[in-house]
């Protein structure tokens, strides 16, 4: 009887284990966000695990988590993870499956967005470009032979993650899925196969049976049960689910906005997204992510665009190196744990709405089992400050352009306007790298080019994206044209391009290069041509391609079609452009792997004669990786434009050349005033300097002992001024109202060494240029200087207890500025 009662037993414990007890249940209904049945309130946060590395993520995910997320959104992005029909990758940082275990080993859920159209300023929107190249296809349309190709990678993702045991249902991270993407923007000219397109992404979607919602963004006649989601600066009052069983759902809150090359830098600041985010909580908001959290980088050629930098930082709470970007990171995080206080509250969806004045508004949200309550009073206001009066609840002077959230209705314990998180002022720092590198260089191969010789050949000028498959930036025309004495000697080379940029060699000289911001321009340069056969050698480059709009595949790449011509006196035109074209995908150095110091290159480097403001040249230096933890970034100022490598990792595209300017109407300013809607064209900086100068070098692409960076650079630079440098927060400072609690911290292991300024009282100036005020308590230096120096953090009680009598007058709303030196 004992054997059998211990078989029975190992047989239960063998069920138990094999059973769903883990299994996180996910649905939603009158809405509400249902996990195990519990309705709650989520926030999340966009990470993007391409634009990061395998060994930034943990790091990643947990600042996210201590900056109060529930969950982390990602895009899964095709093109990069089968970038030749039916090859495969995810390997390295496109490890899908390790980014959403380090994601489920920090306790935090994960929505995919599947799409598989990403758009997300990410080449060609995520498509790979061999699917424009199918017989018959039409992306994003009831279109057979884009829908198998869709299909086939949405359930290839599908599989994988369920074979991972990565569903909800499973015991996995993954509480919410995405098909499609923004597609309700941009349909209407897609007519009435937009509308079959998109009832078939619905049907496909729940062929899947993940047994976790489906939602889609941006898509107001999202077929049920597809939950429609908002994106956008602001997503409260203004939007409303399609169907009343629908959690209200904002699956992207642009935190700031991605730089273009020759734009300048956008600030979206944290005053302006907590309010964003407390008045769609208000409006009775369940979820609501951030995008981004953490931008990242743009590695490789996986920027879109055309014409978006390597750097995507987006201004996000983490910065592109991963550290905090405060106050906008510490300021969201303590809006967070007030939210997250009254969850049981506001899912309880009992609320009601008051006007007080124009722009003014009150939201009591009540729970009717224990009579507790939690309001939400908005000033959308441009310039307008208020003092709302609420009876025996208290008076609340209410800034323009804030959201005050009151405990009990009675207690401010927050307002998106106060900011009393520290700001970190950053900076770059020369590394231990010796300042001069010795550089080695050899010339970019081009005997076979300027002399014609391709690979293909035909009598057109062919589109780029369907001759070179994306497989390079770099695409070869090459033509002969015969020219006799007839023909002037003087003449017009006219190229017109849709291309981002052109390079021209005629009889194997280089007659100019030019480009155009967004591409397609005509090129127009002089030429001397000679009697008889004349070779001419033209390089189309793309600099992204394009992401977004109505039939975006569709644009046009290269010199498609042209017109090339010769153009000489008197307008005598000779018109190429149905010649016999010869064609060469890439350039040979690329082909070579000029960029992998582990292979043997037939062209030897030299360190001879080191050239300036050369085109079409590599160039190669061995450095020590820096020392300590703090980001590695290359400052590239003196480089034209091309493409950089460390330890044959790529870095991406580099061009800082391109100078910001701000668009016209527009200007940069040191300032920025957050109220009042933001949009795109608000609050730019960095006009006149290079729109990307620093260019990330993960830790994890750096060796302990030697390294190597390879630069080719294809306009021409000087390279004395390419050096190392490390990111470090330099100084930590705070501007905090009595009554709160002040942090401080370095970040990267550093210590606070010194308070340079300290003043609880009524302080005057900002960051980098506080001054004291009329009023200021004797102890305050002496208190922060016993809590804080030493430490890598600490946190202060902006209180007359803690600092001892500021001896203000009793109106003066008295305020601690302090700022510390790591």
């Amino acid at each position: 009887m004992g054997l059998w009662r211990d078989k029975l037993l190992v047989l239960g414990l063998t069920l138990l284990s094999l059973s769903p007890s883990w299994a996180t249940d996910v649905s939603f209904d009158k809405g509400q966000l249902l996990i195990n049945g519990e309705p709650r309130i989520m926030f999340s946060g966009s990470i993007h695990y391409p634009r990061s590395t395998a060994e930034m993520w943990p790091d990643l995910i947990q600042k996210a988590k201590e900056g109060g997320l529930d969950a982390i959104e990602t895009y899964v992005f095709w093109n990069a993870h089968e970038p030749y029909r039916r090859e495969y990758n995810f390997e390295g940082n496109l490890d899908l499956v390790r980014f959403l275990k380090a994601v489920q080993e920090a306790g935090l859920y994960a929505i995919l967005r599947i799409g598989p159209y990403a758009c997300a300023e990410w080449n060609y929107g995520g498509f790979p470009v061999w699917l424009h190249n199918l017989p018959g296809v039409k992306f994003r349309t009831d279109n057979q032979v884009f829908k198998d190709e869709m299909q086939n990678f949405t359930t290839l993702i599908v599989d994988m993650i369920k074979k991972e045991k990565l569903l909800a249902p499973q015991g996995g991270p993954i509480i919410l899925t995405q098909i499609e993407n923004e597609y309700g923007n941009i349909m209407g000219p897609y007519g009435e196969e937009g509308q079959r397109y998109i009832q078939w992404c619905a049907k496909m979607a729940e062929s899947q049976n993940i047994g976790i919602p489906w939602v889609m963004c941006q898509q107001e006649n999202a077929p049920q049960p597809m939950i429609n989601t908002c994106n956008g600066f602001y997503c409260d009052f203004g939007f409303k689910p399609n169907n009343p069983k629908s959690p209200k759902m904002w699956t992207e809150n642009w935190t700031g906005w991605f730089i273009g090359w020759g734009l300048p830098f956008h600030h979206r600041a944290a005053e302006d997204v907590a309010l964003a985010v407390g008045r769609f909580f208000q409006s009775g908001g369940v979820l609501q992510n951030y995008y981004m959290y953490h931008g990242g980088t743009n590695f490789g050629r996986s920027s879109g665009g055309p014409y978006i930098t390597t750097s995507y930082d987006y201004d996000a709470p983490l910065d592109e190196y991963g550290l905090l970007n405060q106050p906008k990171w510490g300021h969201l995080k303590r809006l967070h744990e007030v939210i997250k206080s009254a969850e049981k509250i506001l899912v309880q969806q009992s609320v009601t709405h008051k006007d007080i004045e124009s722009n003014v508004k009150l939201s009591t949200f009540t729970d009717n089992s224990t009579g507790n309550s939690i309001c939400f009073l908005s000033n959308v206001n441009n310039n307008k400050d208020v003092t709302v009066d609420l009876q025996n609840n208290g008076k609340f002077f209410l800034p323009a352009w804030s959201l005050s959230i009151l405990a009990d209705c009675n207690k401010e314990v927050y307002n998106t306007a106060k900011v009393s998180t520290q700001i970190s002022l950053k900076t770059k720092k020369p590394s231990n790298v010796d300042s001069e590198l010795n550089w080695v260089w050899k010339p970019e191969p081009l005997k076979d080019t300027l002399k014609g010789k391709g690979s293909s050949t035909t009598n057109q000028l062919l589109e780029q994206k369907a001759t070179a498959t994306d497989a390079s930036d770099y695409l070869w025309y090459m033509t002969r044209v015969k020219v006799d004495a007839s023909f002037p000697k003087h003449a017009i080379l006219r190229v017109n391009t849709t291309g981002s940029v052109l390079h021209a060699f005629v009889n194997k000289k280089q007659i100019g290069y030019e480009w155009q911001s967004g591409g397609g321009f005509v090129f127009e340069k002089p030429v001397i041509l000679k009697k008889g056969v004349n070779l001419i050698s033209l390089l189309s480059i793309t600099v992204g391609l394009k992401n977004y709009g109505s039939f975006f595949d569709l644009a046009p790449n290269g010199i498609v079609g042209g017109p090339v011509q010769l153009i000489g006196s008197g307008n005598v035109t000779k018109d190429l452009s149905l010649n016999e074209w010869s064609y060469k995908i890439g350039l040979n150095g690329e082909k070579k792997q000029f960029y992998d110091n582990n292979l043997s290159h037939k062209n030897k480097w030299t360190s001879e004669g080191i050239p300036i403001n050369r085109s079409m040249t590599w160039y190669k230096t061995t450095f020590k990786a820096p020392l300590g933890r703090n980001p590695v970034v290359i400052d590239m100022q003196g480089m034209g434009k091309g493409h950089a490598w460390v330890n044959g990792h790529s870095l991406g595209r580099f061009w800082p050349t391109m100078i910001a300017q701000a668009p016209q109407g527009y200007s940069c300013s040191d300032t920025c005033d957050y109220r009042g809607n933001y949009n795109d064209h608000k609050c730019f900086s960095n006009c006149g300097n290079p729109s990307q100068r620093w260019y990330h070098v993960p830790r994890s692409f750096l060796n302990d002992e030697d390294n190597t960076l390879v630069l080719f650079e294809e306009m021409g630079g000087n390279l004395a001024k390419v050096n190392f440098q490390t990111v470090t927060v330099e100084k930590a400072c705070g501007n905090a109202y009595e009554g709160s609690t002040l942090e401080l911290s370095c970040q990267g292991g550093q210590t606070i060494s010194t308070i340079e300024f300290a003043n609880f009282g009524d302080p005057q100036g900002k960051c980098g240029s506080f001054k004291k005020g009329s009023c200021d308590a004797t102890n305050t230096l002496s208190v922060l200087e016993k809590a804080c120096v030493g430490k890598e953090s600490c946190s202060i009680n902006v209180l007359e207890e803690t600092f001892g009598s500021s001896n203000c007058n009793i109106n003066t709303p008295k305020r601690l500025a302090v700022q510390a030196v790591c």
